[in-house]
C-alpha cells in the first residue's frame, strides 16, 4: 500500500496548486484525477480565461510556478463598472507603484503550468486517468483503493473534484444551492482598439457582459468575453453566426474597442450558486468549487479557491511542525474557522450585486449610477473594493502575502 501525508481527490487548478503549496513545505501527496492530460490540456479543450487575483498571484509565485507562467499573462491595470452604458462609470485604477490587480490567464496555459510542476515535483505523486472506487474513512486514517488496483493510504483526504464532488455527497455534507436561471457564454476576440490592460465589467438585466483583457496574439489586440444571458436565449446564440454574434457583442459594448473579428470558438454553462454546510468532516477538508460555487460577477471564483489552498496548507504545515497528525479535528476545526465566514461573505455579497444589477427599471438603474458615483467619489470605500479584487481583504494566510509558512 502506497502512502503520502495526504491524498488529494482532483488535480485541477485548484487540487494541483495545493499538491504543490503543501509539496513546497516538504507534505507529500497522491493526486488522484480521471481526466486524460492529452484532452485537458490540448489548445482546443476549453477556451476559459481566469483572472488571479495578485495575492493568489503572489502564492503562485512563492510554491514556484510564476517563474512558469512568466510572460503568458496579460496584467490587469485598471476596472471599469458601468450599469449599461450609460455615464456615471466607476473605475479602478491603482497607483503605478501598487502594482497590477491582477493578471488575466487562459485556464489552458494554468492547466499546463500547474501541471507540469506538479508532475516534476519529487513529494507529489501525480495519478491521472484513474479514479478511487473504494474509500474507508475512519478515526485511523483513510485508505483507497484505486480503479488501477493500486491501493493508497494517508492521515487525510481533501476533496477537490468540484462543484458536483462524490465525496462530499458520500460524506453528507449538505449545501445550499440555487439556480440563476442564466447561461454565462465564453469566448474571445480581436479588436481595433487597445484595451490597455483595462476589464470592462458592462451591466444589463440578464445580467453582467464582461471584457477582459488578453495578451496580443501576432499583434492583433485581443479579449476573452464572459456574457451572461437568459438560460432561454443561451441556445440561440451559440447558433449565430460569427458574423451576427460579433454584431450583438459590439452593440453592447457601444463599440468603444472598435470593430470586432476572429471570434474564438463559443461555450457555455449554467450560472449556479452552492455553498456547503460545512467544509470539513472525519479526515476529510473540502477545497475550492467542492466547497463553494458563486456567480462570476467579480471573477472571483478561482481566487477563493486559491485562498482555501493557502489557509489550508499554513494549518497543515503548522500542525506538522507541531507533530500532530495531519487529520487530527483540532486542524480541520481551525480551517473551517478561518474559511468559513469569508467565503459565505464573499458568496452572499456576489449573490446580492448580481441580484441587484438585474433589476429592470430606469429607477434601479438611476439607484444603481448613484451607488457607483458615490463609490467613485469615495476614496476610502474604492480602496476597499480596490483590495477586494486583489484578494488582499480579511486575515491573509501567508502565501497570499507571498511569504512561506
Amino acid at each position: 500500500m502506497d502512502q503520502a501525508d495526504v491524498i488529494i481527490l482532483g488535480g485541477g487548478l485548484v487540487g494541483c496548486s495545493l499538491g504543490l503549496a503543501l509539496a513546497a513545505h516538504g507534505i507529500t501527496t497522491i493526486i488522484v484525477d480521471p481526466a486524460d492530460p492529452a484532452v485537458t490540456l490540448a489548445a482546443s479543450f476549453d477556451g476559459r480565461a481566469s483572472a488571479i487575483a495578485s495575492a493568489s498571484h503572489r502564492m503562485l509565485d512563492a510554491i514556484g510556478v510564476g517563474a512558469l507562467l512568466a510572460g503568458k499573462g496579460c496584467p490587469i491595470e485598471s476596472i471599469r463598472v458601468s450599469d449599461g452604458l450609460a455615464p456615471g462609470a466607476l473605475d479602478f485604477a491603482p497607483a503605478e507603484a501598487d502594482g497590477a490587480l491582477g493578471t488575466m490567464y487562459e485556464n489552458r496555459l494554468l492547466r499546463l503550468a500547474l501541471h507540469q510542476a506538479a508532475t516534476a515535483h519529487p513529494a507529489i505523486d501525480l495519478r491521472m486517468r484513474t479514479r478511487a472506487v473504494t474509500v474507508d474513512r475512519d478515526s485511523t486514517g483513510v485508505r483507497m483503493t484505486l480503479e488501477s488496483g493500486a491501493e493508497i493510504a494517508a492521515p487525510l483526504m481533501i476533496a477537490a473534484e468540484g462543484r458536483n464532488s462524490p465525496t462530499r455527497t458520500a460524506a453528507g455534507i449538505k449545501i445550499a444551492h440555487w439556480q440563476y436561471h442564466h447561461n454565462a457564454i465564453i469566448t474571445a476576440f480581436d479588436h481595433a482598439r487597445p484595451h490597455d490592460n483595462c476589464a470592462f465589467e458592462i451591466f444589463y438585466p440578464a445580467g453582467p457582459f464582461a471584457i477582459l483583457p488578453l495578451l496580443p496574439v501576432d499583434g492583433r489586440n485581443r479579449s476573452a468575453l464572459v456574457w451572461t444571458v437568459s438560460e432561454r436565449d443561451a441556445p440561440g446564440m451559440l447558433k449565430l453566426g460569427d458574423r451576427g454574434f460579433l454584431a450583438e457583442a459590439e452593440k453592447r459594448m457601444g463599440g468603444f474597442l472598435g470593430p470586432l473579428s476572429n471570434l474564438a470558438p463559443r461555450s457555455t454553462y449554467p450560472l449556479g450558486f452552492h455553498h456547503a454546510a460545512q467544509i470539513t468532516a472525519e479526515r476529510l477538508a473540502l477545497v475550492g468549487d467542492a466547497a463553494h460555487g458563486i456567480h462570476p460577477i467579480a471573477g472571483q471564483g478561482l481566487n477563493l479557491g486559491f485562498r482555501d489552498v493557502a489557509t489550508l496548507t499554513e494549518v497543515l504545515v503548522d500542525g506538522k511542525r507541531l507533530g500532530m497528525d495531519l487529520g487530527d479535528p483540532q486542524l480541520l476545526a481551525r480551517y473551517e474557522r478561518w474559511r468559513g465566514l469569508d467565503t459565505l461573505m464573499v458568496a452572499m455579497a456576489t449573490d446580492t450585486l448580481n441580484r441587484l444589477f438585474g433589476v429592470p427599471g430606469k429607477a434601479a438603474s438611476a439607484v444603481r449610477r448613484f451607488g457607483l458615483s458615490a463609490v467613485q467619489a469615495i476614496p476610502p470605500l474604492k480602496a476597499r473594493f480596490m483590495a477586494e479584487a486583489r484578494g488582499e481583504s480579511g486575515d491573509l494566510p501567508k502565501l497570499l502575502q507571498g511569504e512561506m509558512v
